[in-house]
């Protein structure tokens, strides 16, 4: 029995129609009918009903179908392992980044990667603004998207992480100015803004017990890169907001200080995506998989110091 014959059976069960499985397929109708003929004879059994307006499973095809997607799935899943087995990781890996992914937690983790594996070449697109996959030649992305956002993605992608934000300034700053311990005492103090698309986000919604309170910042500088809101907030210029992922190596070297801790941020996530399963190579599951235990490693450490908690950082497996 063939794979792409139990292929076939499944698709056609989905759409309930030989010719409508066949064009998704890319195969003649024809091609499909022989497909399903040829399980039926080799179970000896008949799996579909077969009228000129309709097509529906018979009691034998119904018992047969879940059957079907576990064996399908699971010699799709040995190819995958001797595949990715028997091919050195190589080639080239074409990825967008943020500006500050691609200066700082990116930029170490491919150095590292490419030492060990020095058949593989990068093109590393860094930009904030959203990558095309086609007009910049780009084969992989990765993406912080809100929770409702990546629900919609019409793309296929791996999550690699939630993502807490906090608030932060530098020791020098709060020597300056102090440190605000309400959302009222924000306006009071100097915002470094993030704008994408010319939009400045200079307005700051923060929770605690539910209750949520949306504050106007004041702010006397804005930016369309992440990492220079970072730099300016190490260099003691005012308060930002900013991904625990990107300052987390800052709060634990105490060159930034979490401010107001009680009071979080909505939660959002990584995601790597593709235009489709076909640009899934080695090298980008490889890619996948160093991103996903770099962070937790990270995380790990953050809520080892006490810096945040297991609540506000959920696992990835957590949602």
């Amino acid at each position: 029995m063939k794979t792409a014959d139990l292929q076939v059976l499944l698709k056609v069960a989905e759409l309930n129609s030989i010719t409508a499985a066949a064009k998704q397929l890319d195969m003649s109708s024809s091609a499909a009918s022989v497909a399903l003929k040829r399980i039926e004879q080799a179970l000896g059994a008949q799996l579909f009903v077969r009228t000129t307006r309709q097509l529906r499973l018979t009691s034998e095809g119904e018992r047969y179908l879940p059957l079907c997607h576990q064996a399908l799935a699971l010699l799709q899943q040995g190819q995958r392992l001797i595949h990715e087995e028997q091919h050195t990781i190589s080639g080239e890996v074409r990825i967008a980044v943020s500006s500050e992914m691609g200066r700082n937690l990116m930029r170490v983790l491919l150095n590292k990667l490419m030492r060990r594996h020095r058949e593989v070449t990068l093109r590393l697109h860094v930009s904030d603004s959203r990558a095309d996959f086609y007009r910049d030649g780009v084969d992989v992305a990765l993406r912080a998207v809100t929770q409702e956002a990546a629900k919609d993605l019409n793309l296929y992608g791996f999550k690699i992480s939630n993502i807490p934000h906090v608030l932060c300034a530098s020791p020098h700053y709060l020597t300056q100015h102090g440190e605000p311990l309400t959302p009222a005492d924000l306006p009071q103090h100097n915002a470094l803004l993030y704008k994408l698309y010319d939009v400045v986000h200079d307005r700051w919604e923060l929770y605690r017990n539910n209750q949520q309170y949306k504050i106007k910042m004041n702010s006397d500088r804005a930016v369309n890169d992440g990492d220079i809101v970072r730099r300016w907030c190490q260099d003691g210029e005012g308060i930002a907001k900013k991904s625990a992922i990107d300052v987390g190596p800052d709060l634990l070297a105490g060159s930034l200080h979490r401010l107001m801790p009680q009071y979080t941020f909505a939660l959002t996530q990584m995601w790597l995506v593709l235009p489709s399963r076909q640009f899934i190579s080695p090298a980008i599951r490889l890619i996948r998989d160093e991103l996903i235990q770099t962070i937790a490693d990270l995380r790990e450490q953050l809520i080892a110091q006490g810096i945040v908690t297991n609540q506000e950082w959920p696992e990835l497996n957590a949602g």
